[in-house]
């Protein structure tokens, strides 16, 4: 699993020109799901989103995490986040998961995270308008099969 991770002070999902979802302070996340992954994937993923220290303590410092403010998770999928553009002109899309293998587990990721965090979330496989206001910039790039 990989996702582009992005602190925000709101962000929010449009389908078919209507809100769907919509949060305040906390983390939009952006979440592509290829062939290899597992559950073993999200636990690893879904902990530490839910502890990375990306929020701001009293001195300014990145010490907090979406938890400690009481902040809430966007989640949207992406399988785009698995293109290859090694070759030719046109992204390439074979290692992102097909949806009978893709859903299941983005379902699971967000009933994880749900445990931890507010969650609301985007709708598998719709075309999506995103709006976010990304604060600080802070955008950090997570894949669990390095572990980075």
């Amino acid at each position: 699993m990989r996702v582009l991770l992005q602190r925000v002070s709101e962000a929010s999902v449009q389908i078919n020109h209507k809100i769907h979802s919509n949060i305040g302070a906390g983390i939009l996340v952006l979440l592509g799901i290829e062939n290899a992954d597992d559950e073993t994937d999200i636990t690893w993923l879904v902990n530490k989103i839910v502890q990375l220290r990306v929020f701001p303590d009293d001195e300014g410092k990145m010490n907090r995490s979406v938890q400690d403010i009481s902040g809430e998770v966007l989640i949207v999928s992406q399988f785009t986040l698995h293109a290859r553009v090694k070759k030719g002109a046109r992204p390439s899309f074979t290692e992102a998961a097909k949806p009978n293998i893709a859903i299941p587990l983005y379902n699971k990721f967000i009933a994880e995270m749900k445990k931890h965090v507010k969650t609301q979330t985007g709708d598998f496989g719709e075309d999506m308008k995103v709006q976010l206001i990304n604060d600080g910039p802070v955008t950090l790039w997570i894949d669990s099969k390095r572990r980075e």
